[in-house]
């Protein structure tokens, strides 16, 4: 697989495995997990057509002036450098994943897609396996949450393949109360797949989308995405979900436009992570706190490491008092 610059070092490969036990029993839910926003973005096919998830104006741009609207549709679809490698040895469990056959092409196989094509799927999956592997303690949590130019076919491929990729390494559904991390080393689960489409309803290993919602703040604007994400904190589900702080700007037409040859991270990512960053190191885990926070270019901060030590907080909270 191609890759982008190097990682950030496996400081945190076996965080999960390395947790005081008194956390390993809590529920997940309840615990500070890092991840990433459109995970897979460190590479994108510039000579590929123009995904299906683009809006009618773009494709027809990047039609009318190829070369140059790709490399513009490159600066400000990249999300993330680092591969899903070195996103997971860096402490990230937490991955968005969006999807798209290839109009046109033969077959069934399906790719990472935001704006631009990525990897193969499977190919994304076997990394993530292979790291798996090597590190029996540590779990994943894989969110499919846009499919586009998919068919009944293109589900079914992509759900057997996901069996066959992670087997018995997947987590079935149950409570999601129920899910520590001591009952998934205990059934030897590794994976907990989120399929936000009706054909995996009847399949045990695939989780309904509404058991990890995500709420999303669509803004430029930093005070206004932190003051969205408190608001979505005190809404949280009690009871029968994860939830994820998406930490994201998202550009608006005339911020490309203003920003069209800086790219998302240098005109609009780094300017406002000081600012998203104090956000997150305030926060807290637990029953009305934080679970899952995504961030963008998990590596320009120390932003895993800053997460996964939330949930020394809660240690200081359950330890007894000395009698």
């Amino acid at each position: 697989m191609k890759t982008r610059p190097a990682g950030i070092g496996n400081a945190n490969a076996d965080w999960m495995g390395s947790l005081p036990s008194m956390l390993s029993a809590m529920p997940l839910k309840h615990l500070a997990v890092p991840g990433s926003h459109d995970s897979f973005t460190y590479w994108v096919d510039v000579h590929a057509p123009v995904g299906p998830d683009q809006k009618a104006y773009v494709k027809y741009l990047a039609t009318m002036f190829s070369v140059l609207a790709k490399k513009v549709m490159v600066k400000w679809s990249m999300t993330q450098n680092l591969t899903f490698k070195e996103q997971l040895e860096a402490g990230i469990r937490y991955f968005d994943l969006r999807v798209s056959s290839k109009p046109g092409e033969q077959g069934n196989e399906i790719y990472f897609i935001h704006g631009l094509f990525g990897h193969k799927v499977c190919d994304g999956l076997l990394e993530i396996n292979s790291f798996l592997n090597r590190h029996r303690k540590e779990v994943v949590l894989l969110d499919f949450n846009h499919y586009y130019a998919m068919g009944a076919e293109h589900h079914v491929y992509l759900i057997n393949m996901l069996k066959e990729v992670f087997g018995s390494k997947l987590c079935n559904i149950c409570a999601v109360e129920s899910i520590t991390l001591d009952y998934l080393w205990q059934n030897k689960y590794q994976v907990i797949v989120f399929y936000h489409h009706p054909s995996a309803q009847a399949i045990p290993v695939m989780w309904p989308g509404n058991k990890i919602p995500a709420p999303w703040a669509n803004t430029t604007q930093p005070n206004e995405l932190t003051q969205f994400l408190e608001t979505t904190l005190r809404e949280r589900a009690k009871q029968g979900s994860f939830h994820v702080s998406q930490a994201i700007l998202t550009p608006k037409i005339n911020t490309v436009a203003k920003g069209l040859v800086w790219g998302l991270r240098s005109y609009l990512v780094e300017r406002n992570l000081p600012t998203i960053m104090s956000w997150v190191e305030a926060q807290r885990p637990g029953v009305e706190g934080v679970n899952i926070i995504t961030s963008d270019f998990v590596e320009l901060t120390d932003f895993a490491n800053i997460v996964i030590k939330l949930n020394n907080l809660l240690l200081s909270e359950q330890n007894p008092k000395r009698r």
